[in-house]
């Protein structure tokens, strides 16, 4: 539940800071009738992303089980490289959203209602469907619908009362090492997600391994235990991985989480002329 908690977190305060930032700028350029095109392009985006979620949830339990375990497979993988561009390029240019936000919004600004209501529905749209399909996929690594559901919508609800209290100017936290921080946690999480999803591929025979297991420490961890339940929740931790399974979390964690945390270097300084 707290991964999915985070996703929605994480992935609603960015899509809430995109709103404030286009709301705050139409309200501030004396352009306060535009912004009904604004609230028509995320209501858009919210509801693309509703019925994607419903499509994933009700449309996969139509497949047989190795269609259904190929899908979650190939949907876990795809979730996992969306959620990595994702933390990399906020990380990159967290600092100048607003700024890109502003030049975005003043070009809809000359075109028209049409071009404000797609720059609205861009903007919170990608958010949204990406929160979607790595809920869903984080929910299906969990065997468990519910909690990761009330997870990702209590960290939307979270993200939202953020993003007014940050409109209203009543809250001011460091956005660049909060994004940083929790985009690391992401990392760690979307790991867990590669490993289920190569886990999947191996049970609809697609990748070869299912039963050669690197360890097996289920006497010691228990599946069913609160412990076992906590871990695979927040890591999807499994205490019987494959061989495969331990090479692609192992592939995909250290490098990512290294060039994650590199800290970036300031622009070089251009030579004075004389």
């Amino acid at each position: 539940m707290f991964a999915n908690y985070l996703i929605g977190l994480r992935e609603g305060l960015e899509a809430t800071l995109v709103v404030c930032i286009l709301v705050a700028y139409l309200v501030k350029t004396g352009n306060r009738s535009k912004l009904p095109p604004i609230w028509l392009g995320v209501g858009i985006a919210v509801a693309l992303s509703l019925t994607m979620g419903a499509v994933l949830q009700f449309g996969s339990t139509q497949l047989t089980f190795e269609a259904q375990e190929a899908l979650g497979g190939g949907l876990s993988i795809l979730a996992v490289g969306l959620v990595t561009t994702m933390v990399f390029w906020m990380r990159r240019t967290a600092r100048h959203l607003k700024a890109e936000l502003h030049g975005k919004l003043d070009e809809a600004l000359a075109i028209g209602t049409g071009a404000l209501v797609a720059t609205a529905f861009l903007a919170v749209g990608r958010e949204g469907l990406e929160t979607a399909l790595f809920v869903w996929s984080a929910a299906q690594a969990t065997d468990d619908g519910a909690r990761p559901l009330a997870g990702a919508v209590l960290g939307l609800l979270t993200a939202a009362v953020l993003g007014w209290l940050f409109y209203r100017g009543a809250l001011r936290i460091n956005l660049a090492k909060f994004f940083t921080w929790t985009g690391a946690l992401l990392v760690v999480i979307a790991a867990g997600v590669l490993a289920y999803g190569v886990h999947d591929l191996q049970e609809a025979s697609i990748l070869p391994g299912l039963d050669n297991r690197l360890f097996d420490i289920s006497a010691t961890i228990p599946p069913d235990s609160w412990y076992g339940t906590l871990l695979k929740g927040i890591f999807n931790f499994q205490p019987n991985p494959s061989v495969l399974q331990a090479v692609f979390w192992a592939l995909y964690l250290v490098p990512v989480l290294s060039l994650f945390l590199r800290p970036t270097r300031p622009p070089a300084a251009t030579p004075a002329t004389a």
